[in-house]
C-alpha cells in the first residue's frame, strides 16, 4: 500500500503549479494597470467637475491658474475659494501629474494624464509638452 507521493510525482505538480502561476502573472499585471488608468480617468472627471463650478462662480468666467510646469495645482489638497468648497482633496497621480492648461480667453482647458495600458481604446497622443512613457494620455477639454 502507497501511503507517499513519489519525487517524481511532487515534481509533476510543482512544474503543472508554475506554468499556472506563470500564465496568470502578466493577466494579473495588466488587470492592476487597467484599474489605475480607470482611476486616473475618473479623477480627471471630477476636476472637470469642480473647474466648471469655479467657472461659473467667476465674474468674468474663468479658471484656476495652472500650476508649475502646466500640472493641476493644490494635488492632495482641498480646493477651497471663499466660501465655496470645489474639491475636499484634489486628486493626483503619484506616477506623474496631471497636465492642466487653461485658456481664459476662449473660456476652455485641457487635462491629461498619463496612461499605462498601451491598448487603452481611449489613450490619444499628449498634448505638445506633456510626455508619458507608453507615449498615451487621455484627455479631457472643456465641454
Amino acid at each position: 500500500m502507497k501511503e507517499s507521493f513519489t519525487l517524481l510525482e511532487l515534481l509533476v505538480v510543482i512544474g503543472i503549479i508554475g506554468m499556472l502561476a506563470a500564465l496568470s502573472l502578466p493577466n494579473f499585471m495588466s488587470a492592476r494597470e487597467r484599474a489605475r488608468d480607470a482611476q486616473r480617468k475618473n479623477d480627471l472627471k471630477q476636476i472637470q467637475s469642480a473647474l466648471e463650478l469655479y467657472k461659473q462662480d467667476q465674474t468674468p468666467p474663468s479658471f484656476i491658474a495652472e500650476g508649475a510646469g502646466n500640472t493641476f495645482p493644490n494635488t492632495g489638497s482641498s480646493w477651497v475659494e471663499g466660501l465655496n468648497t470645489y474639491m475636499n482633496k484634489v486628486p493626483g497621480d503619484p506616477a506623474a501629474p496631471y497636465y492642466y492648461l487653461p485658456d481664459n480667453s476662449t473660456l476652455t482647458f485641457t487635462l491629461a494624464a498619463c496612461l499605462e495600458n498601451a491598448a487603452d481604446p481611449e489613450g490619444q497622443a499628449c498634448p505638445g509638452g506633456f510626455a508619458c512613457t507608453s507615449g498615451l494620455c487621455y484627455i479631457v477639454i472643456e465641454p
